[in-house]
């Protein structure tokens, strides 16, 4: 079996060489370790990689499995995790500079719930500073490029978590998704990403972006590896007051389920003029594999669509200047300005620490909660928010899930909205209202675009419904995945030269 071989694996393909023993989990790690090292470089999908422990936890693994004590199917994979969740002993950055240096005395509950499932943590990926962008060109340490070109973005905020994935560095990642951050880059990307529902999966040790939006879930090559992995996060966690106590279902019995009679909406706002032709059609395209699978099409209406971006600004800028306001220098990271007094060291720290867009959101944050305008900007945007969640409870007493885009269009160009807020703003116009709902939302691959690259369609369920999800994302699944990228890093000649 060559490198290229395992490597193209799914989670459940993989775990199943691993049980015959026809592969070892150190083998595998070895080779993703080299492939990264190889060929990073020119992505830049990766922070911090873990050698040494990730080395070490495959090596438990192998023992294990050869004891006849396997902790399951996740014992042994190579996965990664967005570098905005905590992990111990090793640097947490949020790829800013004002967290570089700091390692957590703990890991967060996602990161404790993978390592007792036997994961191998293989390291940590880029991300836009505080998880705020569209697009990875906010990273303080590092530009994150798309695998399938690399002049393009992968998506943010979790770009690096995506793109690791797809360029075949690892098997699945977790990211965070406050408005689109697991979605977007996972349409960009042509994987398979998941935001479950709010409160399904706890958020202890992850650092806060806006904390009534933000929700921790996976990012994998194919929905049943992402059903695998949300199977091991999800849960009531005590440390975390959000935590929703509910029974988790078995998510890959959904897969493989009959559609037939499922009732799947189409939200008339989500197919407006700003859609490119072929980002339509591709939707379309998997509109149909649904109806030929006998599901029931719909219509429904989102009407509030159009102010998704407006409320959602709002609000999580006021959030994220609240949970910003601790990074000062005293506690966390670099301290600036401390000889010419405490105002200095505020000032200086925050102002050279924090990024443009971090500053930016941190600004317009501060102003909708000034006494002036906390009324006209702030809580009327929470009253706006209310009506997000009564257009989907209309919507859902109608339909089972609900289909559309996940972006307007494919992946643009590093560097083509840098320099234009709005414009970057509005590539979330389709995801973030399953973030003001708290609803869980999916996105997978469904075709590509007329410049050969993949386009997502996503998938917005009830509450704690992910398994409609999965079972969509199935059907869906196997009439158009995308298995390949053009470029696999793991194609490597003698030097780790490109054969493919």
């Amino acid at each position: 079996m060559t490198v290229q071989d395992f490597a193209s694996m799914s989670i459940a393909e993989l775990a199943q060489k691993l049980e015959k023993k026809e592969l070892c989990s150190v083998e595998v790690t070895q080779n993703l370790l080299k492939a990264i090292s190889v060929q990073d470089e020119r992505i830049g999908s990766f922070l911090k990689v873990d050698e040494k422990g990730a080395l070490a936890a495959a090596k438990s693994s192998d023992e294990r499995r050869n004891s006849g004590s396997s902790l399951g199917v996740l014992d042994g994979i190579p996965l990664g995790l967005k570098d905005l969740i905590s992990t111990e002993g090793l640097e947490t950055t949020a790829a800013s500079k004002i967290l570089q240096g700091y390692i957590p005395p703990f890991d967060a509950t996602v990161t404790a719930k993978l390592k007792s499932a036997g994961a191998v943590i293989i390291g940590k990926t880029n991300l836009d500073e505080f998880a705020m962008g569209s697009s990875n060109e906010n990273s303080a340490f590092k530009v994150c490029r798309n695998p399938w070109d690399l002049s393009r973005t992968p998506g943010g905020s979790s770009g690096g978590s995506a793109a690791s994935v797809a360029a075949r560095f690892c098997y699945g990642t977790l990211g965070t998704d406050t408005g689109g951050s697991i979605r977007l880059p996972a349409s960009f990307c042509g994987i398979t990403g998941l935001k479950p529902t709010y409160g399904r999966v706890s958020r202890y040790g992850v650092v806060a972006f806006a904390s009534s939006l933000d929700q921790v879930g996976p990012m994998t090559r194919d929905v049943e590896s992402n059903a695998l992995m949300l199977q091991a996060i999800a849960g009531h966690d005590s440390r975390d007051s959000t935590s929703i106590n509910a029974e988790v279902p078995d998510y890959q019995a959904a897969l493989g389920k009959n559609i037939a009679g499922l009732r799947i909406g189409i939200p008339k706002e989500y197919f407006s003029d700003g859609i490119r032709a072929d980002v339509r059609a591709a939707v379309e395209r998997a509109i149909s594999v649904l109806e030929a699978g006998g599901a029931v099409i719909k219509e429904v209406s989102l009407p509030h669509t159009k102010y998704a971006v407006a409320t959602y600004y709002i609000v999580a800028t006021a959030e994220a200047s609240s949970n910003l306001s601790r990074y000062d220098g005293v506690r966390y990271g670099p301290r600036l300005g401390e000889e010419q007094g405490l105002n200095q060291m505020y000032q200086q720290t925050r102002g050279q620490l924090f990024g443009p867009e971090v500053q930016r959101r941190i600004m317009l944050g501060t102003y909708v909660l000034s006494a002036g305008y906390y009324d006209a900007f702030y809580l009327r945007a929470q009253k706006v928010r209310r009506l997000f969640a009564e257009d989907f409870t209309n919507a859902f007493k109608e339909v089972d899930a609900i289909i559309g885009p996940t972006s307007p269009t494919p992946a643009f160009k590093i560097g083509e909205n840098i320099d234009d807020p709005l414009a970057m703003y509005l590539n979330d116009i389709f995801t973030i209202g399953a973030n003001l709902a708290g609803l869980p939302a999916m996105s997978l691959p469904c075709g590509l675009s007329d410049d050969k690259m993949p386009i997502g369609v996503q998938l917005i369920g009830g509450a704690l419904d992910e398994s409609t999800l999965f079972t969509v994302a199935h059907a869906i699944e196997k009439e158009l995945s995308i298995k390949e990228v053009p470029f696999n890093p793991l194609s490597l000649g003698e030097g780790g030269v490109r054969v493919d």
